[in-house]
């Protein structure tokens, strides 16, 4: 919440001082003349910011750069004392306060437009028909049809069901709290509805991985967070509840270097070459900890049946990752496997069609205890909107890539952004490109495993999987924490090194024993 509004400062000195008049006496301009003239430019702005909820889709249509308007909503903040909107996943969502100003802020923005607007009075330059042909018609339409207006007696207004779920106790059922947090996603505050809590997120999403919650509140709950779009703080709530629950069922923390989460669509079908960047780090001393899957279809058992053949434990409990990651420093661990619950929730896609908040907060489920964490975010809200729920849930180190699909698999070449969490503080960074793209390499049909495969052990030459995988390698490397991490240039010629020495290695067990 922003502070109370303040005066601005005294003018100073150097000001042209106001003739005095007759009598003496200065004319002193009155504060709200002074700003008659930025606040008509602020309610325009916020017009705009309300009807597009994105400050660079509002900037474009005010012609103004995307710092200007950030500097405008900024100025708004501190004049009306209120956030105004949070970020989410879906844009900007106006705060309560907000939502109440946008009747009169439209009105006074039609107001401005329509000064400027040709009068209605002029005679039309291109008239296309004689005005005489305006008659009304002849025929006889009946009434509009309504239903009785009796039927709405005895409603109650959105404040009194506001009312009624604040007096939903603590203590209550399970599907009474779950159904307050719905309420207050749709009619709290008096017909507006609000984010929830991280703290009601937290206890929303508890008590649907206990199985406690009724079909159509799950069904209620994910799609209106869809709809208004999730913030930081809710995500930061569904995720410390996913975890908690994925804690209970692993029985003891797992220790790793890297948290590297893989959850991608079943449509993705590139090749993953973030699993042979993965099995470089691993074989450079730090443990890596894949975990993710496919949807929750056919083919979600993708990773579980790729991992295998080069080498990489599947593993489905904690004492097969512990195992794992103790002697071959890396394992995959399937979504299914540490959550049935969570696994399930992705699956209401097939019925829904629509992704839910939990496809945003699975990212951040960490079942490790690791070291730092590697994310890939196709939308540039959800980079800042993941790394905005990290620095709540208590992270210390992070790093966000900006790709093409969910998962970090870092392209050389082309530009590409890194949003991290270094010792708890926020640091974005673009590392421009490094090399120029080579020519794809042609690949024979019906053979895309073989192929992936092929590329490790050298019996298959492609110069550009190569370089995404020594890429990969080193963008997971850089994000390391230490005193003095490498520089990513450092970082890229020590992956370098581990591709050429990567068949001199130890080859890896295809599976822990159980």
């Amino acid at each position: 919440m922003m502070g109370k509004r303040k005066d601005a400062a005294p003018c100073p000195a150097s000001v042209p001082v106001p003739k005095p008049e007759a009598s003496g006496q200065v004319k002193a301009v009155p504060r709200d003349q002074e700003n008659r003239l930025p606040r008509g430019r602020l309610i325009v702005a916020l017009d705009a910011l309300l009807s597009k909820r994105n400050v660079t889709l509002a900037a474009r249509d005010l012609g103004l750069q995307t710092s200007a308007l950030s500097r405008l909503l900024a100025q708004m903040r501190e004049e009306f004392g209120d956030p105004l909107f949070i970020r989410s996943g879906r844009g900007l969502v106006p705060t309560p306060f907000a939502e109440a100003l946008r009747p009169r802020v439209q009105m006074l923005a039609r107001g401005i437009d329509a000064l400027f607007e040709p009068s209605a009075e002029r005679p039309a330059l291109d008239e296309t028909f004689d005005p005489r042909w305006n008659v009304p018609t002849g025929i006889d339409a009946p009434p509009l049809q309504v239903r009785p207006a009796g039927l709405l007696e005895g409603q109650p207004s959105p404040a009194q069901i506001d009312a009624k779920l604040e007096r939903i106790a603590p203590d209550a059922t399970a599907q009474d709290r779950l159904a307050r947090h719905i309420g207050v996603l749709g009619i709290a505050g008096g017909g507006h509805g609000r984010p929830l809590t991280a703290e009601e997120a937290e206890e929303a999403m508890t008590i649907i991985l206990a199985g406690e919650a009724d079909p159509v509140q799950v069904g209620a709950l994910l799609g209106m967070m869809r709809m208004r779009g999730s913030t930081a703080p809710e995500l930061a709530g569904l995720v410390r509840a996913m975890r908690a629950h994925v804690a209970a069922g692993l029985g003891r923390t797992i220790q790793a270097d890297i948290d590297w989460p893989c959850f991608t669509s079943p449509n993705y079908h590139n090749p993953p070459w973030f699993f042979h960047a993965a099995r470089l780090v691993a074989q450079a001393g730090h443990r890596v900890l894949l975990h993710g899957g496919t949807g929750c279809s056919t083919v979600s058992g993708r990773y579980e049946f790729i991992a295998p053949t080069v080498g990489i434990p599947v593993c489905t409990n904690t004492r097969e990752i512990a195992a794992a990651l103790a002697a071959q420093r890396i394992a995959y661990a399937p979504l299914a496997a540490l959550s049935p619950q969570i696994y399930r929730l992705i699956g209401l896609h097939r019925l829904t069609q629509t992704r839910s908040a939990v496809f945003e907060a699975v990212h951040l489920l960490k079942p490790s205890k690791a070291k730092t964490s590697l994310l890939g975010a196709a939308k540039p809200t959800y980079r800042e909107l993941h790394r905005d729920a990290a620095r709540i849930l208590g992270w210390k180190h992070m790093a966000v890539l900006g790709s093409v699909r969910d998962v970090a698999q870092f392209t050389p070449f082309r530009p590409s952004s890194i949003h991290r969490l270094v010792n708890g503080e926020a640091e974005d960074l673009i590392l421009p490109a490094c090399m120029e793209e080579p020519p794809p390499t042609p690949r024979p049909r019906g053979t895309s495993l073989e192929y992936w495969q092929g590329v490790w052990t050298g019996a298959v030459r492609d110069t550009r999987a190569e370089r995404i995988i020594i890429g990969t390698a080193a963008f997971a490397l850089f994000a390391l924490p230490g005193a003095t991490g490498p520089a990513f240039a450092d970082a890229l010629r020590l992956a370098e090194q581990l591709w050429k020495a990567r068949l001199g290695q130890t080859a890896l067990a295809v599976r822990i024993p159980g």
